[in-house]
């Protein structure tokens, strides 16, 4: 049997498509977890651009012996479970945070930070990527705009380690111990954090700030106020979506180029590849690997009729290797010739930081090739990766840099 780097780098072995295999079928029913798997390209994409037929409503679907209420209420204004017309009018409340101008203008704070980060790191010929920059960068800058202290940010990844640590699918159907805690584990994670945001919210309600908080507690929708819980979620998504994806992108673009060192030496030289050379990790080594959404009639999906109230996991890394789309797509291309890749979702939930995320990742990739003539990883330091199966994104990347 032929060894790949997925099993080398010890990835989940549900991500079969990082092992140079292809689905079976584009959409097929996993009995034991009571929902579909959707694998192919074309079929996740109309679905993307479906809401109408697909809702982002998950939580309707999950019984209350799997999900405690208390589950139930952090979706509460959660940007990622809302249909239209409230989807659209809770984005557009945010968007002008993220307009190209806005995006554009923190550049120059995007690199100071970098820097600052780098230059704390003890003398030595060592970094770990993610400890020294590939987490606190993002995590800065989003605490930055939405106005939260980006000091308390070793707070932030205890949470979320929490709410990330489980290795299993979660089942609709089937119970057990190990289920439960990670349930358990999860829902704690998100309570800390939605409590820590809670009490900033009720600051801003005292004293309002120029900041994305202020701006969210102040804003109405319909000539009314978002709800405490509202206001709390909506930043608790923004704060979690701002920073975990650039982390996992920043941490996978350079562990491909390292893994393909004749990558590196054309983007080092050539540094107009540095863009290409993102959009072909997020391809490569997608960050969120799955999305769900749950049918609201009956429809056909690659060939298959799936009934209304079906729970659909979409995956989004399988479709970016879906050989249909992507030729040789077990080959790390950054000059492809089309990359229309899904790391950042398709249609009306498309990710609103995505360009925030492209934006840290070149500021951040050309600072570091700048200072460093090396970096590859430390022979019996192999990186690790999150254990989630819903996510593909190095944890700790230990490099040398002589």
């Amino acid at each position: 049997m032929t060894t790949t780097l997925a099993d080398t780098w010890g990835l989940h072995e549900a991500q079969f498509w990082l092992r140079g295999k292809q689905p079976e079928k584009p959409i097929e029913f996993a009995a034991e977890l009571g929902m579909w798997n959707v694998y192919g390209h074309p079929e996740i994409e109309a679905i993307l651009r479906d809401p109408g037929t697909f809702s982002s409503d998950t939580s309707r679907l999950i019984p209350k012996d799997v999900m405690p209420d208390a589950g139930q209420d952090m979706a509460t204004g959660s940007i990622l479970q809302l249909d239209p017309p409230l989807h659209n009018k809770m984005r557009k409340l945010v968007s002008r945070a993220f307009t190209p101008k806005v995006v554009a203008d923190l550049e120059p704070r995007i690199a100071t930070i970098t820097r600052e980060l780098l230059d704390a790191i003890p003398a030595g010929d060592r970094l770990e990527l993610v400890e020294d920059l590939a987490y606190p960068l993002p995590v800065i800058v989003i605490a930055e705009l939405l106005g939260v202290p980006a000091s308390d940010r070793s707070l932030f990844r205890g949470w979320v380690d929490k709410m990330f640590e489980s290795t299993d699918q979660v089942s609709l159907v089937e119970k057990n111990e190990k289920q439960d805690a990670a349930i358990k584990a999860s829902l704690e994670g998100q309570k800390a954090l939605a409590d820590y945001l809670g009490v900033h919210v009720d600051e801003r309600r005292k004293q309002p700030r120029e900041d994305l908080l202020t701006k969210l507690v102040e804003a109405e929708l319909d000539g009314e106020r978002l709800s405490h819980s509202e206001v709390v979620n909506f930043a608790n998504i923004l704060l979690l979506a701002g920073h975990i994806t650039t982390t996992m992108l920043l941490g996978n673009v350079v562990l491909c180029l390292d893994t393909h060192r004749e990558w590196e030496a054309r983007v080092r030289a050539d540094r107009s590849l540095v863009p290409a050379a993102i959009e072909e990790s997020l391809r490569y080594l997608t960050p969120f690997a799955a999305a769900a959404r749950t049918t609201t009639r009956e429809t056909e999906v690659g060939g298959v009729t799936v009934p209304a109230d079906q729970m659909l996991l979409l995956w989004l890394a399988a479709a970016n290797r879906d050989e249909r789309v992507f030729r040789d797509p077990d080959t790390f291309d950054p000059l492809r010739a089309e990359n229309p890749h899904l790391a950042f979702g398709r249609g009306i939930h498309f990710c609103i930081g995505a360009p925030l995320a492209r934006l840290e990742g070149r500021v951040a990739l050309n600072i570091l090739l700048d200072r460093y003539p090396v970096l590859r990883t430390i022979p019996g330091e192999p990186p690790k990766f999150q254990v989630n199966p819903n996510m593909t994104g190095v944890r700790e990347l230990a490099l040398t840099t002589v």
